[in-house]
């Protein structure tokens, strides 16, 4: 089975990373990828894994010259399934594939927040082009039970929902003492400085300033370390100076190998985002035994009560945070039977499930073309 992913960018990301996670642990699908726009660090990854990246060249939002572009490349690449992630690509996604006679398109709900979508506020107008074009794909994946709840209340139909939740490589992530010390010795921290954590884009909906004021507060100086980057990454350093605490956070911008490293170098992770749809930073640091402490985390609250006992649901104010860090022992937990219901591979297997079911009750199926391959050279299909 031909498989072809459309997504719209390939900076680092969740839903990027997530693709190029996945990817290895499809054995029984040839997979290839497209990006409309940003072929960065994860299409570099991707084409090191041996996967076929395309990138489109998509100038912006309404760059419609791009949807025969699409069209044209998945006719001609013979696939059986269209997978899109991410709004954009969902929209331009669905309408070539159909255009181009695949009967198969699945569309994977990356980020739908209870307030928001990718970061950005929902509105009356965002809401109903999405129900538009969802009508033109066969079945969206929810990576939460928490998402498709959502969905279904925006009005997509729940026979059309299917929960594939993200997945962790969960080895990947164990606490590993010696890259605790090289990591803490590479950032300046000492062997014994109280490390706070928090992951993600320096985005509004993360609320790292909360989490800033927060650590300012404690006392005994501890350290914050902030792994990602982000168009706010100005404002926090301006935050941080503006609390007395710019000499006690940690920069250590986006990373991707890196990533289990840092966080054996933390001593307990925190996330201040207020409107998540999975959490799968903060799995990430229960995968590597750390305390956790979130305002929000849909990957947790699908749960059943006590099942990740090192992780507690806080408020969201600098007042209740701060109080939440006085309290948090300074050991590492065994990493939670629960957390393992979250491997990867088992995520892998439930898609690869889903496009044999769906692709095998498509009414009509489409003769294939002959492939050009040419079109994954790496370069820009224009």
């Amino acid at each position: 089975m031909k498989v072809l992913h459309v997504i719209t960018g390939l900076g680092i990301g969740g839903a990027e990373q997530q693709l190029r996670l996945l990817l290895p642990h499809m054995d029984r699908v040839r997979s290839s990828v497209v990006t409309l726009t940003n072929p960065g660090p994860v299409a570099d990854a991707l084409r090191a894994d041996g996967v076929p990246v395309a990138h489109l060249g998509m100038r912006g939002n309404r760059d419609l010259s791009a949807l025969p572009r699409l069209t044209r490349l998945i006719r001609r690449g013979a696939f059986d399934v269209v997978h899109t992630h991410l709004y954009r690509a969902c929209l331009y996604g669905r309408v070539a594939a159909r255009l181009a006679g695949v009967r198969t398109v699945v569309a994977t709900e990356h980020s739908l927040g209870a307030a928001q979508i990718e970061g950005r506020p929902l509105s009356a107008g965002a809401r109903a082009l999405y129900l538009a074009g969802e009508r033109l794909g066969t079945t969206t994946v929810a990576v939460s039970d928490t998402v498709a709840r959502r969905l279904v209340a925006w009005g997509v139909s729940p026979s059309r929902v299917r929960v594939v939740p993200n997945g962790v490589d969960v080895p990947r992530f164990a606490f590993d003492p010696d890259a605790r010390r090289a990591a803490r010795r590479r950032l300046g921290l000492a062997p014994d400085a109280y490390v706070v954590g928090g992951v993600g884009r320096l985005a509004p909906g993360k609320r790292f300033g909360t989490l800033i004021r927060a650590v300012a507060a404690l006392p005994g100086e501890p350290r914050l370390l902030l792994v990602g980057e982000g168009e706010q990454r100005e404002r926090l350093e301006r935050t941080a100076r503006e609390c007395g605490a710019a000499d006690r956070v940690v920069w250590a911008g986006a990373v991707d190998r890196e990533l289990p490293e840092l966080l054996s170098a933390m001593d307990v992770f925190v996330s201040t985002s207020a409107d998540e749809a999975f959490g799968l930073a903060i799995v990430e640091a229960l995968a590597a035994g750390l305390p956790v402490r979130y305002v929000a985390c849909p990957a947790l609250d699908d749960l059943p009560p006590g099942e990740v006992p090192g992780a507690r649901r806080i408020g969201g104010s600098v007042p209740e945070v701060t109080a939440a860090l006085e309290s948090v022992p300074r050991e590492r937990f065994a990493v939670p039977a629960a957390v393992r219901r979250y491997d990867i591979a088992h995520s892998a297997r439930r898609l690869m499930s889903l496009y044999d079911r769906l692709h095998h009750s498509a009414p009509h199926p489409v003769p294939h073309p002959t492939p050009h391959d040419d079109l994954y050279d790496g370069a820009s299909c224009r």
